[in-house]
């Protein structure tokens, strides 16, 4: 079984906090970038402690939850704040691939069969702290395995003798056949080394780990997750299908790069990579070069913090240029512009007709109308009738829709269609909503 490397988002009051015991703002309290960084640094699953009180704080952190599950490309589980059924529902709704529930809270564990039957026990998880919450019987015990995937076991120290006692007892629970049941421990801590980390993962039960030395914002998680594989741990980590050797070089011996932004396959630059530099970033996941001017290794961003995390690595028919679709922080060119590719040269007029730029580019003029009104704008009349007016047209144009689709002429509806896409943008522009954000929100939807 392929071992997980688990970092943590702790949220209260709208903002990241550092721990489940400190509440003091983390770095920037941006949760969403934070979620994102870990993502990027190589971490497999990203929990979501929601520590708000209140359910206005707690909707506060459902709608955080859905930003992070926007911008992460990991499996988040959202754990915190579930008094009712609907809790759950919400939190997996929020973009959450687990729900997690309180052992210690006997209204937890009493909802824990109908979650699980409602929405499969493969989205729930449990979460318990051996030595500090209650004991759990045998019963209830039982009721977790039969009907939680994953239990996440909070601990100070991997050598504590209740963690050591609860582990067999979970172990002793699996051999009876009560239910296959993987752990996850969370240490809140103690920061054990690679060593300790690459024996507790494998035992059979044991599916992840997580702690302080996952939540460090300088710590490179995938060199980590390198080090637990040469250790014998079954680790996510990246193989490529071709090597070095398979590559046909230039006369310096160098490879030509191509790298592109993996959401909105923006062209950002391209660069050269020798030996060293394509078996750096296979390794590590972050974009190494080699600097033709220089005549060094370049890890992008290592001075910038404008780091590359590679999502996809493809090879051209020739196989001699590389395709990096990557994760860009900040700018990818010197100059500060996003891509170096910022300056046009030769253009004919022809009309867009990639769908999604069509999308952008008449958002982008309904944005500006937003910021710099234009007098006899139609967009403009809209926004100044306000959002009862713009949720009417919207209504109005739906029922186009239905009408013009009884129609046999598809030009009829391809209008209405567009009308009422037009529409829609401005209801969106309204309420701070762009595309990407629709996108990302139907990517993962399952």
């Amino acid at each position: 079984m392929e071992k997980k490397l688990v970092s943590a988002v702790f949220l209260n009051r709208g903002r990241a906090v550092s721990s489940l015991t400190d509440s003091s703002e983390y770095a920037s309290g941006d949760a969403a970038l934070l979620a994102q960084l870990y993502s990027d640094r190589g971490a497999d699953v990203l929990l979501v402690f929601d520590q708000s009180e209140g359910d206005e704080e707690h909707d506060d952190s459902l709608t955080l939850m859905r930003r992070m599950a926007r911008i992460t490309d990991i499996p988040m589980w959202g754990a915190g704040n579930v008094k009712r059924v609907e809790d759950v529902k919400k939190i997996l709704y929020a973009g959450c691939r687990k729900a997690v529930l309180n052992a210690s809270k006997p209204s937890n564990l009493e909802m824990l069969r109908e979650v699980s039957e409602r929405f499969g026990r493969e989205k729930i998880a449990v979460c318990m702290a051996p030595g500090k919450d209650p004991e759990l019987s045998k019963e209830q015990l039982g009721l977790v395995a039969a009907y939680a995937d994953c239990v996440i076991l909070l601990a100070d120290s991997v050598q504590s003798a209740e963690l050591r006692g609860f582990n067999d007892r979970l172990r002793e629970l699996s051999d009876q056949g009560a239910g296959s049941l993987e752990t996850v421990l969370w240490l809140t801590e103690e920061c054990p080394d690679a060593q300790t980390c690459a024996s507790l993962l494998r035992e059979d039960l044991a599916a992840g780990i997580g702690g302080r030395m996952t939540q460090d914002t300088e710590a490179d998680l995938m060199e980590y997750k390198v080090c637990l594989k040469e250790l014998g741990v079954d680790m996510n980590t990246y193989s490529c299908s071709v090597s070095w050797d398979d590559l046909k070089k230039d006369s310096s011996g160098l490879v030509p790069v191509v790298v592109q932004d993996y959401r909105n396959e923006e062209v950002l630059m391209v660069a050269y990579m020798n030996r060293e530099a394509f078996e750096n970033t296979v390794r590590t996941g972050r974009m190494t070069y080699w600097s033709r001017s220089r005549g060094e290794l370049w890890l992008k961003g290592l001075t910038s913090g404008h780091f590359q995390y590679l999502k996809e690595m493809r090879v051209d028919c020739d196989n001699d240029t590389l395709l990096a679709r990557i994760s860009q922080i900040g700018a990818a060119c010197h100059t500060g512009n996003r891509s170096c590719f910022y300056r046009s040269v030769l253009k004919k007029d022809t009309p867009q007709r990639n769908p999604m730029k069509v999308f952008e580019d008449v958002y982008g003029t309904i944005e500006d109308r937003k910021a710099h009104p234009k007098e006899g704008s139609y967009t403009n009349y809209l926004f100044d009738k306000g959002i009862d007016k713009i949720l009417k047209k919207c209504g109005e144009e739906a029922t186009e829709i239905v009408i013009a689709a009884k129609n046999p002429n598809p030009e009829e509806i391809k209008y209405e269609m567009a009308d009422f896409l037009y529409h829609m943008m401005v209801l969106m522009a309204a309420r701070d909503i762009t595309w990407d954000d629709i996108a990302q929100e139907l990517a993962n939807r399952e």
